[in-house]
C-alpha cells in the first residue's frame, strides 16, 4: 500500500545510542549460579508493598494486576522530568559474581546496579505487552559489601511494571527472599470448549507457579500465566491429547495427567461471524493528500477496516502504533478507541495492518516471531483491534511468519481476524513465501486480498499473460489462488478506490463487479472464463477508504452493495 507522502514517524530512536550501550553491557556473560547461592534482594516480589524500595518523585506503587508471580508487582510511572527510578540497597560479598534479573512489562524498562566496585551494568527492553525477563551479571570489588539495584523507565513514557527481582549469588549477610522451588504438578485439567480448529482448556492453580506450559501430543504449543488456554490451529474432526505443566524461576514441573479432546466438524478460515461476502477497506493513519477521516467517517459498506499502519520498533519483529493526531486534524487516541468500539458494535471488524509499501517489519527467527506476536496482541488489547492484516511488501519468511501468526492466534483465540494483502507477484506460485504462509495458516485465515494493481502483466492460471486493468486480469489471477489451495471464502479482489490511489491498475467499479460475477456466477466474464464458479468468494478490498472518500465514495457505493448481494 502506498504511503509515500506519510509524515515521518516520531519514534524513540533519539535514545538509540544510550540503549545500544545498555544492551552491550547485557551481553557480558551471565554468571553461573551455584547450589549455595541465594537471592539477596528483599521484598523482591513487592508482596510487602514498597518495603525496602525507594522510588523517585513518588513515582512507584504496588498493584495486584498485572503480576508475574504472587499477588503484587511494582508499577512506576515516569513523568517529563522523572524516569521513575526505584532502587534498593543490597548486601553482597566482595570479589563475588551475582546474577541480576527481574520481570518487566509495559513501557520502556531498565534494570541495573551501581556501586559494584567493578563494572556497573544495566539492561533494558522497549515496550512489552507481556512479562519479559531482563537479566545481566556483575562482579563486586575487593571491598564492596553493598550495591544499589535499580529499575527505571523513560521520561514521559508509559508506566512500567516490575516483579520478582533477583540478586542471585553468595549470601551477603543482609537477608533476602528465598529462591522458589519447582512447583507441583497441576491438577484438574479439563476441556472447557471446542471449535473446528481450537480446544479450550482449564486447570487448577498451583502455589508458587508463575506460569503454565501446555503440551499437545507431547509438543509444547503455548505458555500462559493464567489457568486457562485456547490451543488453535487444529484440524477439524480430529482428536488431540493435552497435558499442562507449572513453571517458575526454579523450573518446570512434570506434566499433568492427559485429557483428550476432539475438534468439531467445520470449514476453513477465521472470522465466521463476518458476512458471507465482505468488503475490506484500508484507513490511512496519515495525510498524503487523500481525504482525512476518523474511523467513524468510514462508510457502512466496509465490513473490515484495516488501520494502516503499525510501525516497526527497535526490537526485531516488534511493532507499535502511534495515532497521527497532528496529521489527522487533532483526532485523539480516546476518540479513535471510541470510534473503533462503535464500529464493532455495528458489526464491523477493525484490524491493525502491518507493513505497507515502506514497512520494515522483519520476522526472520523465533525471537522476532515471538516479539511480533506479543506486540500485535498488545495492540489488540490496547486499542480493541479484532485482528491483524499482513501487508509486508518487502518479503517475508514463511517459517517464522507462520510461527508468529500461530502464536498470536493462540493468544487472541479463534475469533481473531487474519487478513493478508500480497502483491500479485507474491501469489503467482504456491512455492512463494507469501502463498506458503497463507496455506500454512489456512485454518485461521480470514481472507487474502491480493493487490491487483501496480503489477504490469502477469500469468493467469491458464498459463497465459494478462495485463492489469481488465476483467481477465482479475479473474485469471484469482483463479491461481482458488485452485492453489485457498478456500473461496478466503479470496478477495484488492483494487484502488480511485486513479490517485495507486500508480497503475485502477479499474472502474463496474469492472470489479463484473469480475465478481464471473468468479461467483460465471457471468460478465471477459475472454477468460474459469472452469467452475466459486459462489463462496469472500469479496473485495480497496486502498483506501480515504481515496474512496476523495472520489465521493464512488467505489464503496458501487462495489459494496454488489458484494453484499452476491449469491
Amino acid at each position: 500500500m502506498d504511503r509515500a507522502s506519510r509524515t515521518p514517524g516520531r519514534g524513540r530512536r533519539v535514545w538509540a545510542g544510550a540503549l545500544v550501550s545498555a544492551l552491550a553491557l547485557t551481553l557480558a556473560g551471565a554468571g553461573q549460579a551455584s547450589a549455595a547461592d541465594v537471592n539477596n534482594a528483599k521484598n523482591a516480589g513487592f508482596e510487602s508493598g514498597l518495603s525496602n524500595w525507594t522510588c523517585s518523585a513518588n513515582s512507584g506503587t504496588t498493584v495486584s494486576s498485572p503480576v508475574h508471580g504472587g499477588t503484587a508487582a511494582l508499577r512506576a510511572t515516569p513523568s517529563g522530568q522523572d524516569n521513575a527510578r526505584c532502587s534498593q540497597t543490597v548486601a553482597v560479598k566482595p570479589n563475588s559474581t551475582y546474577r541480576l534479573s527481574g520481570w518487566v512489562q509495559g513501557g520502556y524498562a531498565y534494570l541495573g546496579v551501581t556501586g559494584t566496585g567493578g563494572t556497573d551494568v544495566s539492561t533494558w527492553t522497549p515496550d512489552s505487552g507481556s512479562w519479559k525477563q531482563l537479566s545481566t551479571s556483575f562482579t563486586t570489588g575487593s571491598s564492596t559489601t553493598s550495591v544499589t539495584v535499580y529499575t527505571h523507565g523513560w521520561y514521559g513514557q508509559s508506566a512500567y511494571y516490575v516483579d520478582d527481582v533477583s540478586v542471585l549469588g553468595p549470601d551477603g549477610g543482609g537477608g533476602g527472599d528465598q529462591e522458589p522451588t519447582v512447583p507441583a504438578v497441576p491438577g484438574g485439567l479439563a476441556v472447557s470448549g471446542t471449535t473446528s480448529s481450537s480446544v479450550s482448556l482449564t486447570w487448577n492453580a498451583v502455589s508458587g507457579a508463575t506460569g503454565y506450559t501446555v503440551y499437545r501430543d507431547g509438543t509444547k504449543v503455548t505458555a500462559v500465566t493464567g489457568t486457562s488456554a485456547t490451543v488453535t490451529g487444529l484440524a477439524a474432526a480430529t482428536s488431540y491429547s493435552f497435558r499442562v505443566a507449572a513453571t517458575n524461576a526454579a523450573g518446570e514441573s512434570a506434566t499433568s495427567a492427559a485429557v483428550t479432546a476432539r475438534t468439531a466438524d467445520g470449514g476453513d478460515g477465521g472470522g465466521r461471524d463476518l458476512p458471507r461476502h465482505a468488503v475490506t477497506g484500508y484507513w490511512q493513519n496519515f495525510n498524503n493528500g487523500a481525504a482525512v477521516q476518523k474511523i467513524s467517517d468510514v462508510p457502512d459498506q466496509y465490513d473490515i477496516i484495516a488501520v494502516a499502519f503499525a510501525d516497526a520498533t527497535a526490537t526485531p519483529g516488534a511493532v507499535t502504533f502511534n495515532l497521527d493526531t497532528a496529521g489527522l486534524n487533532g483526532y485523539t487516541v480516546d476518540q479513535f478507541k471510541a470510534d473503533v468500539r462503535a464500529k464493532q458494535a455495528a458489526g464491523k471488524k477493525v484490524i491493525i495492518s502491518v507493513g505497507g509499501e515502506k514497512g520494515t517489519v522483519a520476522v526472520n527467527d523465533s525471537a522476532s516471531a515471538t516479539n511480533f506476536a506479543n506486540s500485535v496482541y498488545a495492540l489488540m488489547q490496547e486499542y480493541g483491534f479484532d485482528g491483524v492484516d499482513i501487508d509486508l511488501e518487502n518479503g517475508l519468511n514463511a517459517t517464522y511468519m507462520t510461527q508468529a501468526l500461530r502464536s498470536l492466534s493462540a493468544k487472541a483465540g479463534p475469533s481473531m481476524i487474519l487478513t493478508m494483502a500480497p502483491q500479485t507477484i507474491d501469489m503467482q506460485s504456491t512455492s512463494g513465501s507469501y502463498f506458503r504462509t497463507a496455506l500454512n495458516v489456512k485454518d485461521i485465515l480470514t481472507v487474502v486480498n491480493m493487490q491487483y494493481y501496480n503489477s504490469g502483466s502477469m500469468l493467469g492460471c491458464d498459463g497465459k499473460v494478462y495485463s492489469q486493468g481488465s476483467v481477465d486480469f482479475l479473474t485469471a489471477l484469482a483463479c491461481i489462488q482458488l485452485e492453489g489451495g485457498l478456500d473461496p471464502s478466503q479470496v478477495g479482489l484488492g483494487l484502488p478506490a480511485s486513479t490517485r490511489g495507486a500508480g497503475s491498475g485502477y479499474v472502474s467499479p463496474s469492472v470489479v463487479n463484473n469480475a465478481l460475477d464471473c468468479l461467483t456466477k460465471g457471468t460478465n466474464c471477459g475472454t477468460f472464463k474459469p472452469s467452475r464458479t466459486y459462489p463462496d468468494l469472500r469479496g473485495a478490498m480497496t486502498w483506501s477508504t480515504n481515496w474512496d472518500a476523495t472520489a465521493g465514495n464512488a467505489w464503496s457505493n458501487a462495489v459494496g452493495p454488489h458484494v453484499h448481494n452476491l449469491p
